[in-house]
C-alpha cells in the first residue's frame, strides 16, 4: 500500500493490510501494527511497539517501545506514554547515560479501551478492556475493565461504562 512521502516507515516495521497512515508520521524498526488500522498525522511509532487490529491513533501521539495496544484501542490526540519509570539524562557523575543504563517498562492497553486527547500513561500500567482514560488524565496504577478515569493522578469516576 503506498504511504505518503512525508511518513517515515522503517522497512523493518510490519504493517497490517488495509491500515491508513496519514502524512508526517513515524514507524521505528521492528514496530508493529496490525490490519484495518487508522493512524493519523503526525504519529510516532517507536521500535518495538505492538499495535493490535482495528486500531485507532489520533494526530500527535507518541507510542514507544514497551508498548502493547490491544484490538480495537482508541488512542487521543496528543496522548503520550512513558517506557522508562526513572529517566535521566546523566548520571551522578555528570557523565552521559546510555542505553545500558535504561530499564524498559511494558504497558498494556485492553481490548476496546480508549485514552483521550493528552492523557499521559506512566509506564508499567494495564489499562483493561472496555476501560476509558479522560482527557489530559495522568495514569500512574493500572485501571480496571470497563472504568473511566479521570484527573492528575487519574482515579477512578465512574465504573461498569458502556461498551
Amino acid at each position: 500500500m503506498p504511504y505518503p512521502k512525508s511518513a517515515i516507515i522503517d522497512p523493518l516495521a510490519r504493517i497490517g493490510k488495509d491500515t491508513k497512515i496519514d502524512e508526517f508520521t513515524y514507524i521505528g524498526p521492528h514496530a508493529s501494527i496490525g490490519t484495518n488500522c487508522k493512524i493519523h498525522r503526525g504519529v510516532q511509532i517507536h521500535g518495538g511497539a505492538i499495535i493490535g487490529n482495528c486500531v485507532k491513533i489520533q494526530d500527535n501521539a507518541v507510542i514507544p517501545e514497551g508498548v502493547v495496544i490491544s484490538d480495537g484501542a482508541f488512542i487521543g490526540p496528543s496522548v503520550t506514554f512513558t517506557n522508562d519509570r526513572y529517566p535521566r539524562a546523566i548520571n551522578i557523575d555528570g557523565t552521559l547515560k546510555t542505553s545500558s543504563d535504561w530499564k524498559l517498562s511494558s504497558t498494556h492497553i485492553g481490548y476496546g479501551a480508549s485514552i483521550c486527547a493528552n492523557a499521559t500513561i506512566v509506564c508499567g500500567v494495564t489499562i483493561g478492556s472496555w476501560a476509558m482514560v479522560a482527557a489530559g488524565a495522568v495514569v500512574t496504577h493500572d485501571v480496571p475493565e470497563r472504568c473511566m478515569v479521570a484527573g492528575v493522578p487519574a482515579r477512578i469516576i465512574r465504573v461498569d461504562i458502556p461498551q
